[in-house]
This record gives structure tokens, sequence and C-alpha cells, in this order.
């Protein structure tokens, strides 16, 4: 399975000529969705969810499908023809071929004060890997994990919880997301942090620039 990022939390994967996006939002570029077969959005935010450019995608193409949470399904009412699927937690779909779990319920907290939002995982396998994007949540999957798309930063996260939940998770391997609010020095701070809090475990983490690609595999 390749995986290319295209800018903060969004990325797309690519396996038998099948195309998944996930998280296409306000700072990702909008060319994640060219040729896609499917998307996926963890939740409501902007950063994770650029509605107009997703209602703009769906439209001119009659065969993209979309799962996501009741919140986001809601906001893109009007599609029609059964083309957004509500998913939640312990949910399974195929997609071409391809199975994706659902995993989470809730975004994590980021003040007492500040209401939370649902907020679901998405887990997609192939035949020799599994990929698992938690959007913005420290969810930890029912199976194991190959490629963990890690969150490295924001604005409800600390690095120190970061590294936990990477260790807690132990994928072979850790790709950097959720990094649009962090400057050049930010994210070399950041990377330096995770490379030597995951020092003693066998998980290789990597920063993927935007428009770069890796092949996920075990």
């Amino acid at each position: 399975m390749r995986l290319t990022r295209y800018g903060h939390a969004c990325v797309r994967l690519e396996r038998d000529g099948v195309v998944i996006v996930i998280d296409p939002g306000v700072y990702s570029d909008p060319r994640a969705l060219d040729g896609a077969h499917a998307v996926l959005v963890t939740h409501e935010h902007v950063d994770h969810f650029a509605e107009p450019v997703l209602r703009a995608a769906a439209e001119a193409d009659p065969a993209l499908r979309i799962w996501a949470d009741r919140a986001v399904a809601d906001r893109l009412d009007g599609l029609g023809g059964g083309r957004v699927t509500v998913v939640g937690d312990g949910d399974a779909f195929d997609i071409e071929g391809v199975g994706v779990e659902a995993h989470g319920e809730l975004h994590a907290p980021t003040h007492p004060d500040l209401p939370r939002v649902t907020n679901v995982g998405f887990l997609v396998a192939g035949e020799a890997e599994a990929v698992f994007h938690p959007g913005d949540a420290f969810t930890v999957p029912t199976r194991p994990v190959d490629t963990l798309l890690v969150p490295v930063h924001g604005p409800w996260s600390k690095t120190g919880e970061v590294i936990d939940y990477v260790r807690e998770i132990r994928p072979r391997h850790a790709v950097s997301i959720h990094d649009g609010g962090l400057s050049e020095g930010g994210n070399a701070l950041v990377d330096g942090l995770l490379t030597a809090g995951l020092g003693a475990f066998a998980t290789d983490y990597a920063r993927v620039a935007a428009d770069a690609g890796i092949e996920c595999t075990r």
C-alpha cells in the first residue's frame, strides 16, 4: 500500500488501483482527491474536513463515496444516492476489496470547558499491512497496527503523550501527521523528541514531506 501525504492530517492511500483519502481539510492540498474512489473523515473540525472542497469533489464525481461520523454526514446532506455512510466504533466495511475498520468515539479533550466532538479513527488493511489514522485522539485499535499515522502536534496534546501513545501501540512504522501548526524548527524539535523517546522500541519513526510517498509494509 502506498501512502502519500497532502498536508497536515490528509493522507492518500493507494493499493491495486484503489485510492482512499483520509481527512482532506483546509490545510491540505485539494489534489489529494483527484481520482479518489473513497474518502474517510474522522471528525468535523476544518483541518480534517473542508466541506466545500469535499462537496465539490463529490458533485464532480458521482462514483465518489464517503464514510464519516454523524456530524460530518449531516453536513453533507443532499449529495443523495446513499453516497455518505455514517460509521462509528466497531464498524467494518469494504472499499473495492480494501478492508476498513472504525475505532474510537470521541475527540481527545482540549479543556474541561470546551465540548468534545465525536471522532472515529480508521484502520485500512491491505493484504500485508494495516495503516491506522486516529484523527484527533489517542485511540488504540483492537488489532495490531503496522503503520501508525501519528498526530504529532495539536492543542489537545503534548509530546510526552504522543510518545506514550506510539509506545502503547508498538507499530513497526510511525509516520508524522497533524503538524500544520508547527514551524520548521518546531517540526525538527518534535521529530528529535519522538526519535529519542522511541529509541528503545522496535518502531521506525519518519517525517514524510507533503507530496512525498512511502510504501507501507510489514
